[in-house]
């Protein structure tokens, strides 16, 4: 069975999710950046980082297994939520627990009620519906555009007019807050089956068995992605991470989006041609070529013209963040060129090739960081992000040729 088709339509609809949802963000930092400092988006990029880590933390591959089960029943369903729960409130009592510490750690003392009112946000995310599971694995993206652009959308909304009322940044807390209880409520309405508290043994054992080296990839990308964020937060405080992490966005999500979008959807793909070397090796080549132009375009975009792209975005007040732009852009690059490798591995059952990757890479950012924040500051971070990234290639093409021997594709 050819899934050129379904292909071309999921791109179409995980594209038209990624544009929209970046569009309405663009707009969104936007109207932002002209009500809230710096120091405020500094304060929120900490619940979002302590989030992320709790999130990546406990992560333990329900997805990953229920996209690729070929015989994916109701109690894979029940089991995966009945995981999902424990999760949710493990991580939200870690959040209530911790929350002293983390205020501590960032000597920033206005975080700890935003943190107790962000342990929310786990316990409800705890019910989702893991069936929605069967949107992806079923190549049905319309439906997970329905469901997730709905959820960005009032995530969206409720943040903007809250922080016009307040001119706070607990609004964005409050807005994923909002997002949350209606992916629940989207979950329930548009996925089946609906779970049922019953829990399967050998069911546990397989997502946990198959999830483990999820969990560990997790973990590495977590200290890759965010390890830079954490240090400049500690070091330098939360102004400077704020100059930082807008950087970031601006740079990295626009072309790391393209390969996100295009992974999402092959790798179901990948994953049911697996066992024909002929047509996942091809597929692979296509999606290669199709990801690197546009990548490069857009990085060339960025690298070439930050002031330009600031000034009109940002206004005056977010001058810093342009030699942050130019490093980061280039570093994007690498990482959107590099996205079809990693997926193709993934889909083949190399979790555990994609994890040392992530985790060798962390470990050459955690040598150089410091150094290089020491000599140049905040953009030194970026430096040591960049440079991570480009001793990174070596090793996935030494497991990419090593994949190709063994599967002979």
């Amino acid at each position: 069975m050819g899934y050129l088709k379904q292909t071309i339509k999921g791109l179409s609809w995980v594209g038209a999710f990624r544009i929209s949802s970046r569009f309405v963000s663009f707009l969104r930092t936007i109207v932002l950046a002209r009500i809230l400092l710096p120091a405020q988006f500094g304060v929120f990029g900490i619940i979002s980082l302590v989030l992320s880590f709790l999130a990546i933390l406990t992560e333990v591959g329900v997805t990953f297994v229920l996209v690729k089960e070929e015989n994916l029943d109701d109690d894979y369903i029940n089991t995966a939520w009945l995981i999902s729960l424990f999760r949710g409130l493990f991580s939200s009592l870690i959040i209530i627990l911790s929350a002293k510490s983390i205020t501590r750690f960032f000597h920033t003392p206005e975080i700890y009620s935003f943190l107790i009112l962000a342990s929310l946000i786990p316990l409800i995310r705890g019910l989702i519906n893991p069936a929605v599971a069967k949107f992806q694995k079923e190549l049905l993206f319309k439906k997970e555009f329905n469901l997730k652009f709905s959820v960005f959308a009032i995530d969206s909304l409720v943040a903007i007019v809250l922080t016009f009322l307040t001119r706070s940044a607990v609004s964005l807390v409050w807005g994923l807050i909002a997002g949350s209880i209606l992916e629940v409520i989207l979950s329930f309405t548009l996925a089946r089956p609906l779970p049922k508290f019953s829990f399967n043994v050998v069911r546990f054992n397989k997502i946990i068995g198959e999830g483990k080296w999820i969990t560990a990839l997790g973990i590495s990308n977590f200290f890759f992605g965010q390890g830079d964020n954490l240090v400049v937060g500690k070091l330098l405080g939360s102004g400077p991470l704020g100059v930082y992490q807008m950087a970031y966005k601006l740079a990295i999500l626009p072309i790391t989006e393209l390969a996100d979008i295009v992974a999402r959807v092959t790798f179901p793909v990948y994953s049911k041609i697996a066992r024909n070397p002929g047509r996942i090796k091809k597929a692979f080549r296509k999606t290669a070529l199709g990801i690197a132009f546009p990548a490069v375009l857009l990085g060339l975009i960025f690298f070439l013209f930050p002031k330009s792209i600031v000034k009109i975005l940002l206004g005056s007040n977010w001058l810093g963040v342009i030699p942050v732009l130019r490093v980061l852009a280039v570093f994007g690059t690498i990482k959107a060129l590099l996205s079809p490798s990693l997926t193709l591995l993934l889909s083949l059952g190399k979790q555990k090739c994609v994890t040392l990757v992530t985790f060798w890479s962390f470990c050459f950012l955690a040598l150089m960081i410091f150094p290089l924040m020491s000599k140049f500051g905040i953009i030194g971070a970026a430096y040591a992000v960049l440079i991570a990234t480009l001793l990174e290639v070596p090793i996935v093409f030494l497991y990419l040729n090593r994949s190709f021997e063994q599967k002979k594709l």
